[in-house]
């Protein structure tokens, strides 16, 4: 079962699990399940992505019930008024602690036409862990919550890789090694990157709202190895109206 943050008449919030794809396409291959498919055995009538996450991310995921808000939504994605949240953790501690990454980026294909790409960040904490690799005897990790302005593929994975600090679990855009030491010392076997939050109007009520996804297993258990619990209010409640920590 999908867990499900929020549904009315037009709208349908669900909390993505890592490595889902979201619909059939070329990029995912034969997988026995799609999120979308998923989704419909749990709520009735029509359903329409609103927009996209990788595979490998988790967290909010909006899906509108009608073609008329699946439209609706996609004009605030394209005008870039809807404001998204991620939580990452990445190799070694970005400085300086807070920035913009404006790096162009290309489509799906690496050799497509780069347009504007734009992720502000910001470090929320670190870690220094006492495990050799490399040349050196303990490794830096950073916690940091990203915030793209603009909507290319793959955008806060190729960013966070342009400044030589990868997110940790990316087996495109990261260091192998690095990912091998979670897997083996963390029991983490994801990408650590999670749609924290999403803020946008209410396409047919008018209102702002914000949707907050909370954590899995996995985060929660790094959460608390590193110390990181008082880092961030950690994403758990839908929110009517736009205020808290999390949007």
């Amino acid at each position: 079962m999908l867990d499900i943050l929020y549904q009315d008449d037009d709208i349908v919030a669900v909390n993505k699990p890592a490595n889902l794809a979201v619909h059939r396409s070329t990029f995912v291959g034969p997988d026995d399940a799609f999120l979308i498919d998923l989704l419909r055995e749990q709520v009735d009538g029509r359903l329409h992505l609103a927009h996209r996450l990788d595979r490998a991310t988790s967290g909010v995921l909006l899906v509108a019930r009608s073609s008329e808000v699946a439209a609706q939504l996609g004009e605030q994605f394209m005008g870039r008024s809807v404001r998204k949240r991620y939580l990452a953790v990445v190799r070694g501690w970005p400085d300086p602690e807070e920035g913009t990454i404006d790096y162009p980026l290309p489509g799906s294909r690496d050799t497509g036409p780069r347009r504007e790409a734009s992720t502000e960040y910001r470090r929320l904490a670190t870690t220094e862990v006492a495990i050799p690799l490399g040349r050196y005897e303990a490794q830096r990790y950073a916690l940091m919550l990203a915030e793209p302005r603009t909507g290319r593929f793959r955008q806060i994975r190729k960013h966070f890789a342009h400044i030589h600090h990868p997110l940790v679990g990316d087996s495109q855009h990261g260091r192998g090694d690095h990912n091998r030491l979670f897997r083996q010392h963390f029991a983490s076997h994801r990408l650590l990157l999670h749609a924290a939050s999403l803020a946008f109007v209410h396409p047919t009520a008018v209102r702002p709202m914000c949707i907050e996804a909370p954590l899995d297993d996995t985060w929660h258990r790094l959460i608390a190895r590193f110390g990181w619990q008082d880092a961030y209010t950690w994403p758990a409640a839908v929110h009517e109206g736009i205020g808290s920590d999390g949007c």
